[in-house]
């Protein structure tokens, strides 16, 4: 059986970025907004909730609730990365990189959404 496209390429990189999460936490605290809190609890709570969605995508009884648990997830991490533009302090390509990674979250929230949709 396979995956719908979304579905698929959706599932591998939300709980590739889970294991990331889970594996090098310290990596990925930096871009949690201070004015969050404990950067750690942030960072393995969404690694967690990143390998659950990625596990929700890959069975077609849990896809659309995948769907939507990754559309919320990748809606949430607008911080992160609105984080990055504050950490890139004016250099270049720290600030590049951020430019880019903000919006890309937009198609990646409508692929989403089209796997909650069941399109």
């Amino acid at each position: 059986m396979r995956l719908p496209a979304p579905a698929t390429w959706l599932a591998t990189a939300l709980g590739s970025s889970g294991v990331l999460h889970l594996v090098r936490p310290r990596t990925l605290q930096p871009l949690v907004p201070p004015e969050l809190g404990d950067a750690r609890a942030w960072v393995l709570g969404t690694g967690v909730a990143e390998i659950v969605t990625a596990a929700l995508l890959t069975a077609p009884a849990t896809r659309r609730a995948g769907g939507w648990s990754a559309a919320g997830l990748l809606t949430g991490f607008v911080p992160a990365h609105l984080q990055q533009f504050r950490l890139a302090g004016g250099r270049p390509v720290p600030l590049a990189i951020a430019a880019v990674r903000l919006p890309l979250q937009a198609p990646l929230v409508a692929a989403a959404l089209r796997v909650a949709r069941g399109r």
